[in-house]
């Protein structure tokens, strides 16, 4: 079984910093790079899960529960996660996304 302690720890990191940020920085582009994130999260996922079926994109359920959607996408795509390189992928992406949401 793949270990994904790397991902999770990257998305809960980025979850508290979101959790912690002023409304203003959610405001000017954390939020919705965060929503980007558990957009492209929740489609890796349900690709990895059933490449057949038709992809569902997560909504957006406002700024303030962005941390708690990135952490859902994150351990949902945790538990199909197969590879080390589609790991890296993942936890590369968290990592450029925080950085872009700088936060």
């Amino acid at each position: 079984m793949l270990d994904t302690t790397p991902l999770t720890r990257a998305v809960d990191h980025f979850a508290d910093r979101l959790r912690a940020a002023p409304q203003s920085r959610l405001q000017r582009s954390a939020a919705a790079e965060a929503l980007g994130l558990a957009r492209e999260l929740a489609l890796r996922a349900q690709h990895l899960e059933d490449p057949s079926a038709a992809p569902r994109e997560m909504p957006d359920a406002g700024m303030f529960a962005a941390a708690d959607q990135i952490t859902v996408a994150a351990h949902d795509l945790a538990l199909v996660l197969t590879t080390e390189e589609e790991l890296a992928q993942a936890v590369a992406l968290v990592e450029e996304a925080q950085k872009r949401a700088g936060v």
